[in-house]
């Protein structure tokens, strides 16, 4: 979805008429109903170009001088006890965002390492080849699956500082993105926080956004905030420098929202089915208890249609009409009750 709306944002940008493109899964068009949707979506085509039915464009940030972000505060001491590191691929030239940087090492009481991959000898990007899928090594010779393990998914605490280009960011970023298939589809740093400093009109990329959200809750890294240089710079890095550590202090986690929950489901599926080929992915969930299958809750199950079976009683409806409000309600009556008594 997201790789769609970054197509059709660029291709607004650059003044061609987009329409809708076709989500298929890999072996749709094998099957009868898959190629009649192509179909569909052909005949829909034509149709849009007819009555120019043709994707809005996004809403554009205003045309403005950048302002310039200097340093503003001192160095503070640093303590050992935690390991951050700081992913970007910011060139000489980016003064906002090499000073962003400088500030948010300059207030964080931790110390702090910074990963440039733009200098990262990088071989070439993900070729979709499957290698690593049974052993977690990359078929490329340029170590970056070693790189990746010891230099930055190894720290405590994440942060990834860019600077907007084309509604993302620089091409070094997404070969890295891609090149971290090495780990499949293995939530390997499941639990440490992770924040952004992101240079650029942040509030007017909606796709970004849902990429920086999508990416933590599947993840399942907490997000300690962005940080941007769009107003109160230094204000926003502060801040997030202090959610960072509060994030780390805490040990903070969160329910997952929709995409986390909806996110690894669609590949606890996926695993499951394709375990024979991704074994390092299907040893890995089964050792993390991401097979969660609906089906192998008995209890629950059992539960639910005993319940079912009873509120289908008319007797039982007419007696419990306007009260399961209350039967919800009562076993978290006696968790408050408890954390008073505490």
């Amino acid at each position: 979805m997201t790789a769609h709306r970054y197509i059709e944002e660029n291709c607004c940008d650059l003044g061609m008429k987009v329409i809708r493109g076709l989500s298929a899964d890999m072996d749709d068009l094998l099957k009868q109903k898959g190629q009649q949707q192509a179909i569909n979506f052909f005949e829909q085509l034509i149709f849009s170009c007819e009555y120019k039915l043709f994707v809005t464009p996004p809403v554009k940030a205003p045309l403005k001088k950048k302002t310039i972000y200097k340093p503003n505060f001192s160095s503070i001491a640093k303590s050992k006890e935690k390991d951050i590191v700081i992913v970007t691929n910011c060139s000489k030239e980016d003064k906002n965002l090499n000073n962003m940087i400088y500030d948010f090492r300059a207030v964080l009481p931790f110390e702090s390492r910074v990963v440039n991959i733009r200098e990262f000898p990088f071989s070439g990007g993900c070729l979709g080849c499957f290698g690593c899928a049974i052993t977690g090594k990359c078929v490329y010779e340029d170590n970056f699956d070693e790189f990746l393990r010891t230099k930055i998914q190894n720290a405590d605490a994440f942060v990834y500082a860019f600077t907007i280009s084309n509604h993302y960011t620089e091409a070094s970023f997404k070969c890295y993105d891609d090149r971290q298939f090495c780990n499949g589809h293995r939530t390997v740093t499941h639990g440490t926080p992770i924040a952004y400093l992101i240079s650029g009109d942040y509030k007017y990329e909606p796709n970004l956004r849902m990429i920086v959200e999508g990416r933590s809750e599947v993840g399942g890294n907490y997000l300690c905030g962005v940080a941007t240089d769009e107003s109160n710079t230094s204000n926003n890095i502060k801040t997030l420098a202090d959610s960072l550590v509060f994030a780390l202090n805490k040990k903070l986690s969160r329910p997952a929202n929709f995409y986390g929950i909806g996110g690894m489901k669609i590949f606890r599926d996926l695993i499951y089915i394709m375990q024979g080929m991704m074994k390092a992915d299907h040893k890995f969930y089964k050792a993390n208890g991401i097979y969660d299958f609906p089906q192998k809750q008995k209890k629950r199950i059992l539960q639910m249609k005993l319940v079912g079976t009873l509120i289908a009683i008319p007797s039982v409806q007419k007696k419990m009409k306007g009260k399961m409000n209350k039967y919800i309600i009562e076993p978290y009556k006696k968790v408050v009750e408890q954390a008073k008594q505490k």
